[in-house]
């Protein structure tokens, strides 16, 4: 309520300001804590409601006298606060701790805006409102929250090493395997490894309750690119915009684009380059789409013998978990196109 610095004005000047008795019976009868500077930042009035609060006289509360209420960790940042209001004549808002009549400090929110007459400054008025409750359900609310990343964080390091424990597993089985069966072994740990790539993009995410669909799908992609030597897989992202989706559809549409990726590997040589293209649209109105072509069902069969395909099947399983209406085979002449549910709301 007052800017920092020239405390020895004489007390004649905090009284410069004439209240009228009218101002005087409103702000006492007004049910918050209100009060009044002057043009130097000292404090001329605080009505009853702010008096009853502090439990102190009038007397002892104008000039710089509530100040000392205020919290010592408050002190400094809230006189920085209002001495650059005061220097521009500007509105402000501050959050501090004032020692209650009772000696416990609770957190008010203070807002004040400059009086100005026949365009003279006159001083502030400002009103103070007890946000302790929310305070205290936001420190909660932060715990709360950080006790959770702590808990996703332990949950998808299990996750990932439970997931490299099998691809070594696969690997091995798939060596000492009977040749027709090595080309399923390693379908099986390349999928495994996928697996563990969407997982960790989604543990990555920025905002894990509500994932940019872009950035996530740029990341995915640049990931399954390195799932095999330079060249071998391009999987590239476009479209005119982007979109927010939930933790289960990212998680299904990074699935069906991983398995994608895999199909491509199943069916072509190892010198045979698995391009992929992922187009987003986003357009306002409709439900966000995600197309993918990648020419798979054109290709012929010269990668690995023996290996089932369960694409399509495993594709449609995890549009199913999450709601996505699929369409097309990803050829060029069909893309395989991806409804998306629209993103629940968060709630009240």
């Amino acid at each position: 309520m007052d800017p920092a610095g020239d405390p020895g004005r004489g007390a004649s000047e905090a009284g410069s300001i004439a209240l009228s008795d009218s101002f005087r019976r409103f702000a006492d009868v007004v049910p918050l804590m209100l009060w009044r500077s002057d043009e130097h930042g000292h404090a001329v009035h605080h009505n009853e409601c702010w008096l009853d609060f502090t439990g102190r006289p009038l007397e002892e509360e104008l000039r710089l006298g509530w100040r000392s209420g205020l919290h010592p960790e408050d002190f400094e940042r809230h006189a920085r606060i209002v001495a650059e209001a005061f220097a521009a004549r500007a509105p402000f808002t501050v959050e501090f701790r004032l020692k209650r009549h009772d000696g416990v400090y609770r957190w008010l929110l203070d807002t004040a805006r400059p009086l100005v007459e026949d365009g003279r400054f006159q001083g502030y008025l400002g009103s103070c409102f007890d946000i302790t409750d929310r305070k205290h359900a936001e420190e909660h609310i932060e715990q709360a929250l950080a006790e959770k990343e702590a808990l996703l964080a332990e949950v998808y390091h299990r996750v990932r090493n439970n997931l490299q424990v099998m691809v070594s597993l696969i690997g091995l089985y798939g060596r000492a395997a009977p040749d027709p069966c090595r080309g399923s072994f390693e379908a099986l740990g390349q999928r495994v490894r996928a697996i563990a790539l969407v997982q960790q993009h989604l543990h990555e995410a920025p905002h894990i309750a509500s994932i940019d669909l872009h950035d996530y799908l740029h990341r995915l992609a640049s990931g399954l690119g390195q799932l095999r030597r330079a060249g071998r897989i391009s999987v590239q992202v476009g479209g005119s915009g982007t979109g927010l989706v939930e933790p289960r559809t990212a998680n299904a549409l990074g699935m069906i684009v991983a398995e994608i990726v895999a199909e491509c590997l199943d069916a072509t040589a190892e010198h045979v380059a698995c391009s992929i293209a992922i187009e987003i649209d986003s357009a306002a109105g409709h439900p966000l789409r995600v197309s993918i072509v990648s020419g798979v069902s054109e290709m012929a069969a010269t990668g690995r013998s023996n290996v089932p395909n369960l694409g399509p099947r495993l594709i449609a399983a995890y549009a199913a978990q999450a709601e996505i209406q699929v369409t097309g085979d990803a050829s060029t002449a069909a893309p395989l196109v991806l409804t998306l549910p629209p993103t629940q709301p968060p709630e009240a």
